[in-house]
């Protein structure tokens, strides 16, 4: 960010930030007279105020006070290849003037579609939704009606979505109670595992009637808490003999792991899938893939049963179905996603390489094009390597640090780095220069959170 901006070390970091940011304090007053909150999304909350941004390219974005950020939401992890790359804003602007929702079938949703069951292991047929919520809400009907079963079994700290039938248990203390204006019914027919917990999950399934096992297949918020190997093995086998579906929520990781997901990657075919985000190419858009007897159960044609009614009027819309085509099409040979995998991997190290140096008992960690903080860590790293958090329970390893995590987010913001304070992006727009910036504006921040007495 600017020089212009105030030293850390002269004033306190709430002050320093109000000061830094008057256009984004000021649009925040009069969104509060608006949106409840202030916001329309939660994980936009900030205290005292969140940033307001202006425009976005590359792995940069601007504030509506003229300050320049390395952005690490990467659009909450639908950018792959950065902001606006050009491949996909041409083909989004080639699509707008040819319009913008035809209320008909086009050939842009054939090739989209046909993109997805080119590299998904698991789609047989594919069918869009407007969201990656819409998606899993779909799985689960589909699930339902296929095996003629009501429950469902999911993890803890695993997120699937918004709406009430999978609202459950996704956040500490991990209650498998109603949220306010969700039905108690919908949240009995879940069963809530411990992740990685083979003998809840066969127990949940002794019961005859689960419907269901879905998951984030490299763990709770894209691998907070990482999957242990060998567990998608267990469930692919477990759900067989129970006679109930596999569902892979690949929402975050389908495409940005692997062209195929993490079904690819990790060689285990679910039986359906749910994607989003990477797949519109950064606009909206989600879909459910996988076996085409489960699908059927959409098709008017299918003999011998009721369909599913599916409308929706941004179904395959067609500004997201040119942004999907032209997305899918560029990291189907997988080198963008080894790029990106590659330079998350140069930050993890260099972060860490850090935090042992000022002695700050956090933690980076992550396995693919990700980087996340532990903020509870025993001890600092050794050195940049030291990166395990294999021995940490679960619950601390998914447990929030509200005043450390706004702190060091806070602290970035005015280093010219964004972040969401727990978990971040990479992309192909991450060069080296831009790591080499990210590491120097990390050190300062990592002292100037040290300074105010939060790490």
């Amino acid at each position: 960010m600017q020089s212009r901006m105030q030293p850390l070390s002269a004033v306190e970091l709430d002050a320093a930030y109000a000061k830094a940011l008057p256009n984004s304090q000021q649009l925040f007053a009069r969104a509060q007279q608006i949106f409840p909150d202030g916001v329309t999304h939660d994980n936009r909350r900030m205290q005292p105020f969140p940033i307001y941004i202006e425009r976005a390219e590359g792995a940069y974005k601007w504030d509506v006070d003229g300050h320049r950020y390395i952005d690490y939401w990467m659009g909450h992890g639908a950018l792959l290849l950065g902001h606006s790359p050009p491949q996909i804003r041409q083909a989004v602007i080639d699509q707008m003037q040819r319009g913008t929702h035809y209320g008909a079938s086009h050939a842009q949703e054939v090739e989209w579609g046909e993109w997805v069951c080119r590299l998904v292991p698991c789609a047989e047929m594919v069918r869009f939704t407007a969201s990656g919520t819409e998606a899993t809400h779909m799985a689960l009907r589909l699930a339902r009606a296929y095996t003629e079963k009501r429950r469902v079994v999911k993890f803890a700290g695993h997120f699937h979505g918004w709406h009430e039938g999978l609202e459950v248990g996704v956040q500490p203390p991990y209650n498998a109670g109603p949220e306010p204006g969700q039905m108690q019914e919908a949240v009995e027919a879940v069963a809530l595992c411990p992740p990685n917990d083979l003998a809840a999950v066969r127990a949940a399934l002794a019961a005859g009637d689960v419907a269901a096992v879905i998951l984030e297949p490299t763990g709770g918020h894209f691998g907070t808490v990482p999957i242990t190997a060998g567990f998608l093995e267990a469930l692919r086998a477990e759900t067989s003999q129970a006679g109930a579906l596999l569902i892979f929520d690949e929402v975050v990781t389908g495409f940005r792991v692997a062209p195929g997901g993490a079904q690819a990657l990790f060689g285990v075919m679910p039986d359906l899938s749910t994607f989003a985000k990477v797949l519109a190419g950064g606009l909206p858009g989600g879909a459910v893939a996988g076996r085409a007897d489960i699908l059927a159960f959409l098709d008017t044609k299918a003999a011998g049963q009721a369909k599913i009614h599916h409308p929706g009027t941004f179904n395959a819309n067609p500004l997201s179905a040119a942004a999907g085509v032209a997305m899918l099409s560029a990291v189907a040979d997988g080198e963008a996603q080894q790029f990106a995998n590659g330079q998350a991997a140069m930050l993890r190290h260099g972060m860490n390489e850090i935090l042992a140096r000022e002695k700050v008992a956090w933690r980076v960690y992550g396995k693919h094009s990700d980087w996340k903080l532990y903020y509870g860590a025993d001890a600092p790293p050794r050195d940049g390597n030291d990166q395990s958090v294999d021995d940490v329970p679960w619950q601390r390893l998914d447990s929030r640090h509200p005043q450390q995590s706004s702190a060091l987010r806070q602290a970035l913001i005015l280093k010219g780095i964004d972040f969401n304070g727990g978990r971040a992006l990479v992309g192909t727009c991450h060069t080296d220069a831009v790591i080499a910036e990210t590491l120097a504006g990390f050190a300062a921040a990592v002292r100037a959170v040290k300074e105010h007495g939060l790490a």
